[in-house]
C-alpha cells in the first residue's frame, strides 16, 4: 500500500475517533437536557446502550493502562506510511488538538470512569425505553 493511501487511512481513523468522541459527549449532554425538555429520542434504548458500551470500552482501556484501539490503529498506519506527513491539513491539526490532550494517564482514567459512572447514573435518572417494533413485540408477548 502506498504511503499516501496509508496516511489517508490514518486520517480516516482520526476522523472516526473524533466522531466517537462527539457521540459520547453529545449523549452525556443530551440525555439530561432531553429528559428535562421531554425529548423522546434521548430515551432510545439502542442509542443509550451503544453510548454506555462505548464509554465502558474507553474506561476499561484506560483502567488497563492502554491507549484507545483507534489511537493505536492510527499510529500504526502513520508508522507504516513512514511517519506523519510534513504538512497535515488544518482539519487534521484541529481534530488532533481536540481529542489528544497532554495529560497523564491517571487523569484520563478519572475522566473516563467518571463519564461512565455518570452515563450509568443517567440510566436510573432518565431510563431508556424500548420504542418501535421491538416495543410492540414485547407488549404483544406480555399480553395473555
Amino acid at each position: 500500500m502506498s504511503a499516501g493511501l496509508l496516511r489517508t487511512a490514518a486520517a480516516a481513523v482520526l476522523y472516526t475517533h473524533f466522531a466517537v468522541v462527539l457521540f459520547n459527549v453529545f449523549w452525556l449532554v443530551a440525555v439530561p437536557l432531553g429528559a428535562w425538555r421531554g425529548w423522546r429520542f434521548v430515551r432510545s434504548l439502542g442509542w443509550r446502550t451503544a453510548h454506555l458500551v462505548s464509554l465502558a470500552v474507553v474506561a476499561l482501556q484506560a483502567l488497563a493502562g492502554s491507549l484507545c484501539f483507534l489511537t493505536i490503529w492510527q499510529n500504526d498506519l502513520v508508522s507504516a506510511a513512514g511517519g506523519p506527513s510534513a504538512a497535515p491539513s488544518l482539519l487534521e491539526r484541529l481534530v488532533t488538538r481536540a481529542i489528544f490532550w497532554p495529560l497523564p494517564l491517571w487523569a484520563f482514567v478519572v475522566l473516563y470512569v467518571g463519564a461512565l459512572a455518570y452515563a450509568a447514573a443517567l440510566w436510573w435518572l432518565a431510563p431508556p425505553r424500548m420504542t418501535g417494533p421491538s416495543r410492540a413485540a414485547a407488549q404483544a408477548k406480555a399480553r395473555p
